[in-house]
């Protein structure tokens, strides 16, 4: 696997550090069914392939619990245990179903501080095949305005083809 990139490298660049590790998760996965197993290699890969990516990780819808998360496999610093839909950057993609790209998580309504180090943020809804939400995945920056839109589709489309396929 290629040393870490660093994001604040001209978009085009960045894309195609994405695409790349994209075809590296796909190849990797490749006849994998094991759900731990696919998040924990998705987690791992993009935190070694990103220098901006601080915490990288997933936060699982938990069944046995009305609309909370529960954190998933990860690279980082310690998690937060548990995060109601609603609460904080992955509760309101959770609620919402949509990607949030929080340039200051200070400045976000409700932020939930599970390391302080933490400046910026952005997370992705997962969902199964059948339009299920499963998880959230979530990265955090320790620098302000670290993820942008490129950020946004590359993960959109990395999580699409490793979850909903």
């Amino acid at each position: 696997m290629a040393e870490a990139f660093n994001e604040t490298v001209l978009p085009a660049a960045k894309a195609e550090r994405y695409a790349a590790v994209a075809e590296e998760i796909a190849a990797v996965l490749e006849g994998e069914p094991n759900l731990t197993a696919r998040m924990a290699t998705v987690a791992s890969m993009l935190a070694a392939s990103f220098e901006d990516y601080f915490w990288t990780g997933f936060y699982v819808v938990d069944p046995t619990k009305d609309r909370e998360l529960v954190v998933g496999p990860y690279q980082g610093t310690l998690g937060c245990l548990r995060i109601a839909f609603g609460r904080g950057v992955c509760g309101a993609a959770a609620a919402t179903r949509e990607t949030q790209v929080v340039a200051d998580v200070h400045a976000f309504p409700g932020h939930i501080a599970c390391d302080s180090r933490s400046a910026s943020e952005i997370v992705v809804p997962v969902v199964d095949g059948g339009g299920e939400l499963i998880a959230v995945f979530d990265v955090d920056s320790e620098r302000p305005a670290a993820f942008d839109g490129v950020d946004r589709d590359w993960l959109e489309r990395i999580l699409a083809r490793t979850f909903a396929a």
